[in-house]
């Protein structure tokens, strides 16, 4: 009876080993498929997964972040730009980059919706609504055309690694968006509907920057 019970001890130790060996092998398996990137694996880690998993803090999902610095792309290949990057000071550069470019884009947007509106205007025989809306349009467009000289200058100071300047300068044109909003009477909903989307998708481009150079600050 002890000799059975020894011989049973002794096959459940040896089959525990080989459950263990396994389960290493196994997991050393996925381990090398997941970073080496070859034959239908996970896409290396990059610099960018890791400056997007982190801005939790400043109400950024990983996915949006690399949704606005890859242009809406979010693929595994490590040949876009957002992924090429080597290390968190290139992702904040790419940041304030795209945010400056960003702002660029929207102010001729919403100059040339201002003169569509004025054209509306001037055909239209009650033009009291079309001139209000396209005085909205026009101080919008100054609050760009004083966004883009600081957000270009923002970039170069990100890009040369000075963060605490840039990171005010990206936190005032959070809020560049949203006035446009409230100038072209987004309240009563037709100031807003004469607004280019790019207007929107800057507002988007600025969160995520902000998050961004914040980061490479810290708390």
């Amino acid at each position: 009876m002890a000799a059975a019970a020894s011989a049973f001890a002794s096959s459940s130790v040896r089959a525990v080993v080989v459950i263990l060996s396994v389960v290493l092998l196994a997991a050393v398996v996925h381990a090398s498929g997941g970073e080496g990137g070859g034959g239908g694996g996970r896409a290396a880690w990059t610099a960018l997964d890791g400056v997007c998993g982190d801005l939790g803090g400043y109400y950024v999902t990983p996915e949006l972040c690399k949704s606005a610095l890859c242009g809406g792309g979010v693929g595994p290949s490590s040949s876009s730009p957002c992924r090429a990057a080597r290390g968190a000071p290139e992702v904040a550069a790419l940041a304030a980059r795209l945010a400056a470019a960003n702002a660029t884009v929207t102010k001729a947007s919403i100059e040339v919706a201002a003169n569509v509106t004025g054209l509306q205007q001037n055909r239209s025989g009650n033009g009291t609504a079309a001139a209000a809306r396209r005085q909205g349009m026009r101080s919008c467009l100054q609050l760009y055309a004083d966004a883009v000289p600081a957000l270009e200058w923002a970039a170069r100071s990100v890009a040369a690694g000075r963060y605490r300047g840039a990171r005010e300068v990206l936190q005032a044109a959070q809020y560049v968006s949203l006035g446009c909003e409230g100038m072209a009477g987004g309240g009563e909903g037709g100031g807003a509907a004469a607004l280019p989307r790019e207007n929107e998708r800057f507002s988007v481009m600025a969160i995520v920057a902000h998050a961004v150079v914040a980061s490479m600050l810290g708390p």
